[in-house]
Parts: structure tokens; sequence; C-alpha cells
């Protein structure tokens, strides 16, 4: 019996199958209720007790041989048959393509330059690692100037002078020195400030600056350029100018939009008021000018810039910039089809 039982080990290692139908008729032959197993197993009862070790070890075996055959040969046909279903039918629809989205920051920024392109300003970048004179000297900012303290730095701990820009003013510098005016540009970048990370700042996050210079400019200019924006832009066309302090303009001003206080939202972003701060602005200090290589005896000009992240935030309702870094996709699935 122990030599029969080894013969079938023998033709199980041996079998092979081109069909899901065989592998069944295979199963059913050694694996089924009726199958040859069952039987050697009634057997195990009138074998020699001196042989009943052997026997029950040989039975095992096909056993094992017989159940592992008909899994790699199950698995085997499947994979042959979904390999050619997905090649050989030339009717199966193609894969869908998943599209992308615009992240809301390059939704904001796209949406801010094509507004001042209809105004003649163009785009102007630069580097990410500044100098201290692009960032802070050449603005009006020399060395132990209090007013440095406003932007707490990132500085490169090898070299001091080195630092990750605070604010994208440094490619207005940097512009001013390669161009003669009249100059009309806006730098959108990101920007590095070491602040305490919440759900209203982070440590970096997203400017667009404009900068405009040519002779007789004039403060009504920049006002009437500012009003073009916001009401492009918000849909809202009342502004108001409040005095304010930067090194690099005077006079300087920030800038308000009147928001309304139609729903519950406007009162809480609006503190109550109605009005929403969204960016500083002024005419270029002389000093600036000088440092650029501009006569400011014949030129003058004016610059602001505006956060784009707060405006993200304003325009899609989102009350947490810290969404706007996590590339959590539940979030950015939100923003497709957007522009």
């Amino acid at each position: 019996m122990i030599d029969k039982i080894k013969e079938h080990i023998v033709e199980v290692e041996q079998f092979t199958a081109d069909s899901k139908e065989a592998v069944e008729t295979f199963r059913i032959k050694y694996l089924g209720k009726k199958g040859l197993l069952k039987e050697f197993f009634a057997e195990f009862k009138n074998v020699a007790n001196d042989q009943k070790k052997e026997f029950g070890q040989t039975i095992n075996t096909l056993q094992k041989l017989a159940t592992d055959k008909v899994n790699s040969l199950k698995e085997s046909l499947d994979n042959t048959s979904e390999s050619q279903g997905v090649y050989n039918d030339l009717t199966r629809p193609g894969e869908p393509i998943e599209l992308g989205a615009r992240h809301p920051i390059s939704i904001v920024k796209n949406q801010i330059i094509e507004i001042f392109s209809r105004i003649g300003f163009n785009v102007s970048e630069g580097p990410e690692i500044e100098d201290d004179w692009h960032n802070f000297t050449a603005l009006n900012l020399p060395e132990y100037h209090p007013a440095r303290d406003m932007q707490d730095t990132f500085f490169i701990q090898t070299n001091p002078d080195i630092l990750l820009r605070t604010h994208t003013s440094s490619v207005q510098v940097r512009y001013m020195e390669n161009n003669k005016p009249p100059i009309r540009t806006i730098s959108p970048g990101r920007v590095y400030r070491n602040e305490a990370i919440s759900a209203r700042s982070h440590c970096f996050f997203h400017q667009v600056e404009g900068l405009y210079i040519d002779k007789n400019v004039s403060f009504a200019d920049l006002k009437q350029t500012l009003q073009f924006f916001t009401t492009e832009l918000f849909g809202k066309s009342k502004i108001r100018l409040r005095p304010s302090y930067f090194p690099f303009t005077e006079p300087s001003a920030e800038v308000d939009v009147y928001w309304g206080l139609e729903t519950e939202t406007d009162y809480r972003m609006t503190k109550g008021t109605g009005w929403l701060e969204i960016m500083g602005c002024g005419m270029v200090d002389p000093n600036v000018l000088n440092n650029c290589g501009i006569d400011p005896e014949e030129y003058s000009g004016f610059a602001f810039g505006m956060g784009i992240d707060r405006i993200a935030l304003l325009l899609h309702q989102i009350s947490d910039i810290r969404l706007l870094s996590e590339n959590d996709v539940r979030f950015l699935e939100q923003f497709r089809g957007a522009l």
C-alpha cells in the first residue's frame, strides 16, 4: 500500500494542466469527498503497527503535494487569463487617466498674474537663498537697523551674510539693478520667516510684490492700480488706505477692502468691521532707488505686496493655512477643475 501511495506522489509531482476544468478533475480525484486520499486514510486502521508511522507520513506527503499542486495551477491559470483579458481584448476600454488638480496657491497666483498682466506688468523671479544686500541693505535696512526685527530671519549658519529671503522685494532690487525705467513688474514666490506655525501663520508662505518705476508716478497711480486689482480679484470696489510704516516706502499704507457684513462668516473674518486688510503698499523710498542705480530726481515709483496664502484662505474659505502645505489628496481634490 505504501508503494502505491508513492506512485501517486510521483504522478502528482508530474501533473500539469492547461485549463481550470482539468485542475478541478485532479482535485476531485485526490482531495474530493470520495477521492483517493480519503480511501488511503480509511486503510490506516488495517496497517500493521510497525508500518503506521511510515504509512501516515506518506499519506500526509501526498495530501500536501496534491493541495499545493492545485493551488499553484489555479494561480497560474488565473494570471494567464487576466493577462490575456488585458492585452488581447482590443475592445476593452482604456484605463481612465486620473486628472490632477491645481493647488489653491497656484490658482490664486495665476489669477493675480493674469490681472496685472492686463495693465502691463511682467513677471520677475529671483533666488530664495539671498544675500544681505538684496534682502535688507538695498531696501533701506542697513545693518543694526531696528526695522530688521520686524522679520525674524533664517540665516545660513556658516555665513551670516546669506539667508532665506524674507520677502520677494529682493527680486525687485535685482530687477532694478539690471533694468532701466520704465519698470512695471510683479514678483511672486515663496518666502521664509522664523514664526510659530499655527492655523493662521507658517514659517514659509508665498507673496506677490509689485513695482512700478517711471517719470511722474504718483500716489494716485498706486491707488487706481490697487482699485482695479481688488475689483477684478474680489469683486469688491471699495477700498481704503491707512497710514503705515515700511522701511523701503515713504509714504506707506495698509490696504483694506470692504468685504461687507452679509453673513456670519463676514462678521468673523472682518471682526465685525466689514473691512479686511489684504496688503501693504507705498511710494518707493528715494534711498532704495539710489541703491539700485536709479536717479530719484528723475524717477519715482510705487510698490505693493500681498500674501498669496492669506488670499487663498479668504477666497476658498479655508480655515487652516497648514492645509496648504500638507499635500493631503482629499483636500487638494476639492480644487479639481479650477484654473
